[in-house]
């Protein structure tokens, strides 16, 4: 058996996402087609407990759109051009002992995600965007906002998200990682549900005041550790 989270997005300004848990029989193998039954699995544990229809955000989603929502697939436009939120992310790290590794923008975000100077720099200290340094508290600030950043624009096209009671990635394990990109999809459709996505990316207070106290109160993240995403 394994378990894993369901994120909700509850459209409330002091509540922006809730997390669910559900324990399901765990197909075990890297194979994306074990992957794929896990996912399947997941979803039913959540439906027999009322909460249906999900989607997968990752690149084992069975539906496109969980497939573009992918921080390995989702584009976000740069000085560089248009780069992965992944490589985004992954390039930004400043490390006790090195980065940011600003070349890693230019990679895939498979290649951006192994990079070996990532596990041998330390402990990660902040982030650095092109120049705008990020705090690592709230923990998932930074990754939130670039991922939020890249969807902006398509805010109309989104609101379709609007159907699902829940959003899953069955990559991710909280019990090695915070950040999540199916929780910053639910925070998404949060957000436009409230209106107030636009107004969180004005400027890097408003988005940090918006979703500081979601970003510290996910049952999974009770400690302050930054770990790379899954």
């Amino acid at each position: 058996m394994a378990s894993r989270p369901v994120f909700v997005a509850k459209g409330d300004p002091a509540h922006l996402v809730s997390e669910l848990s559900f324990d399901f029989p765990w197909n075990p193998g890297f194979a994306p087609v074990q992957k794929k039954k896990n996912v399947v699995a997941l979803h039913e544990a959540a439906a027999k407990r009322g909460l249906t229809p999900l989607l997968e955000v990752s690149t084992k989603s069975e539906q496109k759109i969980g497939q573009h929502l992918s921080a390995f697939n989702l584009k976000i436009k740069t000085e560089l051009g248009e780069i992965s939120v992944e490589s985004a992310y992954q390039g930004s790290k400043v490390f006790e002992n090195g980065g940011p590794y600003h070349d890693i923008y230019k990679v895939d975000s498979w290649t951006a995600k192994k990079d070996q100077r990532l596990k041998e720099s330390g402990a990660i200290i902040e982030f650095n965007y092109f120049g705008q340094r990020w705090p690592i508290i709230p923990k998932t600030a930074f990754y939130d906002w670039l991922y939020l950043s890249a969807l902006e624009p398509h805010q109309e096209y989104l609101k379709r998200l609007f159907i699902f009671e829940g959003f899953t990635d069955i990559e991710f394990n909280p019990e090695r990682s915070i950040n999540c990109q199916a929780r910053t999809c639910a925070l998404l459709v949060s957000l436009l549900k409230i209106n107030a996505l636009s107004d969180a990316l004005r400027s890097q207070s408003d988005f940090i005041a918006m979703i500081s106290t979601d970003s510290f109160n996910q049952p999974h993240s009770t400690d302050l550790k930054q770990k790379v995403l899954l």
